[in-house]
């Protein structure tokens, strides 16, 4: 298994009302992170937790990691809808950040 910690703030994307510029600039950086994410062969399981202080619910979650999910679909050489990777999501309280955990995944 690979794991990585990212030192990123996941915010609820759905909600915050902001300038798109400033989204575009997160994302961008949320993109960025993840090439410090190691490559793996397929077919994997990412688990990405979100460590925060307040939890998010179930769709504000996945909103939030978007850009980091895309990114890591990059690092994997795969769209982020490919079969062979399985997308789980979990959150922690703490110190924000992404814990990003890459496991091999037998093929069914």
């Amino acid at each position: 298994m690979i794991t990585v910690t990212l030192p990123l703030r996941i915010v609820s994307t759905l909600n915050v009302r902001e300038h798109w510029s400033k989204r575009h600039k997160r994302a961008q950086a949320h993109r960025k992170a993840a090439l410090v994410v190691p490559k793996a062969e397929l077919p994997v399981t990412v688990k990405l937790t979100r460590i925060g202080l307040k939890t998010l619910d179930g769709d504000n979650l996945q909103g939030g990691l978007k850009a980091l999910r895309d990114g890591i679909a990059d690092r994997l050489g795969v769209d982020d809808a490919d079969p062979r990777v399985t997308w789980e999501y979990a959150q922690e309280r703490g110190e924000y950040a992404v814990r990003v955990e890459i496991s091999p995944r037998t093929v069914d």
